[in-house]
């Protein structure tokens, strides 16, 4: 789900000024099915304004990245720390057009979250059920220019959203590991 070409790290850069992140994959029960959060960022909200992603941000000195996507998930959507059993990391990724290093958690729980979207950070929830994710009908191709160059952009399509580059990857990660099987092309 990476686009193609994927953007490297600019050359020179310098890899010390990478900043850390880390954003909740937050699983949960509707009824027998599962669901996964994720947030529409407000507009203004600088490179990736109007982006679907997982609840996240900037790690704090001393904070595990566990704990920075907790505080975080609770700061964006009021999800309580207390609610979620942490499974553990999935493969960091790097989004070289801001700069960051996203540490991607996988948390799990019990029932369905009361959440609330932070004003002016979240422009709205997203309650994705896991096999929309896992439908092949709902992932398609998209085409955007970048630098005058035009990229591939794999993308899920649904709830009503686009959801691709960082996010989708690490969707396509999680989605591997319950037993999605992409197509190759």
């Amino acid at each position: 789900m990476a686009p193609r070409p994927r953007r490297s790290w600019p050359d020179p850069f310098d890899r010390s000024q990478i900043r850390h992140a880390a954003g909740l994959l937050l699983v949960f029960p509707v009824e027998s099915d599962a669901y996964i959060v994720l947030t529409v960022r407000a507009d203004g909200l600088g490179r990736h304004g109007g982006q679907v992603s997982l609840p996240g941000g900037v790690a704090e000195p001393g904070e595990s990245f566990e704990q920075a996507a907790l505080r975080e998930a609770h700061e964006e959507v009021a999800l309580q720390p207390g609610a979620v059993r942490v499974i553990g990391p999935l493969t960091p990724i790097d989004i070289p057009v801001s700069g960051f290093r996203l540490h991607p958690i996988v948390g799990f729980a019990d029932r369905r979250p009361a959440l609330v979207p932070a004003d002016g950070e979240v422009a709205q929830i997203l309650e994705v059920p896991l096999d929309d994710l896992l439908n092949s009908t709902n992932r398609t191709s998209i085409l955007r220019v970048r630098d005058g160059q035009e990229i591939a952009v794999p993308c899920f399509r649904v709830a009503g959203a686009e959801i691709w580059g960082a996010t989708a990857m690490v969707l396509a990660e999680f989605l591997a590991l319950v037993g999605w099987e992409p197509e190759t092309a």
